[in-house]
């Protein structure tokens, strides 16, 4: 598969139809796990990553492989594990029968990678990935290499089981745009879900649940290019920073919202109205997109943890205490 060209992209109104018609496709396999779905495509839109956390059965491996054959991409899934080596992620040099040395590309070069359980590998492992993710590209013996377009990394860990495993540094932890929590479902949205098992739903199978491809990498295109016009006032700019400035005058927080987080929530409340069909952002969109654009760049002090106070809660007063523009 080629890289769209911009003679290929479709009108904004087409992308904007096809890619919602995603969440109807994703939900023949997946149910509930609505705010999961919009985070993804919120990621898409703006060049994004995204890391899905949930205990283990809350669909985060089916949510990802179903999103993809929904959008026509190329998609790889890697187990992170203890022994995983950089090279196995991003590629290495191989030395061919006449005994020069060729580059294989890992399983990075794709569209949708999925990285399952990110956090059983070792910080070396993980930060194979810091490039692909900020730049789209891989540098190895000299070159680089730029990876297909769009690229999304959907990584997954498991928030209660913590032997074994490796948290991810605050630099990593930067590079994922969202945080997307995966509860588990109420008790009618499990119902649902046994009822389909009992039909013979095979989660390994999203072809058999009658998953349709909607859109495309040149709808993805095509929708970027009009988020990036979407209009934002004076006023929510201020009121961007002024919430940002909130949690870095925390005294629960060693470290609130930098820059960086500033410009991922414009981003993302950006996609988020032209997904829901407005061409200018306002309060409510950086309000729906604050938590899982911000609670996984804020450092608790150790006192505070002790006290019991969580990110989120502290996220949640920051916002209580600036003034919506009106």
């Amino acid at each position: 598969m080629t890289d769209p060209t911009p003679t290929d992209l479709p009108t904004a109104e087409q992308a904007r139809a096809r890619l919602g018609a995603v969440r109807e496709e994703v939900a023949k396999t997946v149910v509930g796990q609505d705010a999961a779905v919009s985070g993804l495509l919120v990621a898409l839109l703006c060049g994004g990553h995204v890391l899905l956390e949930g205990v283990p059965g809350t669909a985060k491996t089916l949510l990802v492989r179903t999103l993809a054959a929904t959008l026509d991409v190329r998609t790889r899934r890697v187990q992170f594990t203890p022994d995983l080596m950089p090279g196995d992620i991003t590629g290495s040099l191989v030395v061919e029968r006449g005994g020069d040395l060729t580059f294989r590309e890992g399983p990075v070069f794709t569209n949708l990678l999925l990285a399952d359980e990110i956090n059983r590998t070792p910080p070396k492992t993980q930060s194979a990935l810091l490039e692909a993710m900020e730049e789209g590209q891989v540098s190895a013996d000299g070159e680089t290499r730029s990876l297909p377009r769009p690229f999304l990394v959907a990584a997954t860990q498991n928030p209660v089981e913590q032997e074994g495993t490796y948290p991810l540094p605050e630099a990593q932890l930067d590079r994922f745009l969202l945080k997307v929590v995966l509860p588990v479902p109420p008790r009618e949205d499990e119902v649902e879900v046994l009822r389909r098992h009992a039909a013979g739903f095979d989660p390994h199978d999203v072809g058999a649940a009658g998953v349709r491809t909607v859109a495309g990498p040149a709808d993805v295109l095509a929708g970027r290019r009009a988020v990036a016009g979407v209009e934002v006032s004076p006023e929510v700019l201020g009121y961007l920073v002024d919430v940002a400035r909130a949690t870095r005058t925390s005294p629960s927080l060693s470290l609130g919202v930098s820059p960086r987080g500033t410009t991922a929530l414009l981003h993302a409340a950006r996609a988020w109205a032209w997904l829901t069909g407005r061409e200018f952002v306002t309060p409510d969109d950086v309000q729906a997109l604050a938590h899982a654009t911000l609670v996984h760049r804020l450092a608790l002090r150790p006192e505070a943890e002790i006290e019991g106070v969580d990110a989120a809660g502290v996220l949640s007063a920051a916002l209580a205490s600036v003034p919506v523009p009106r």
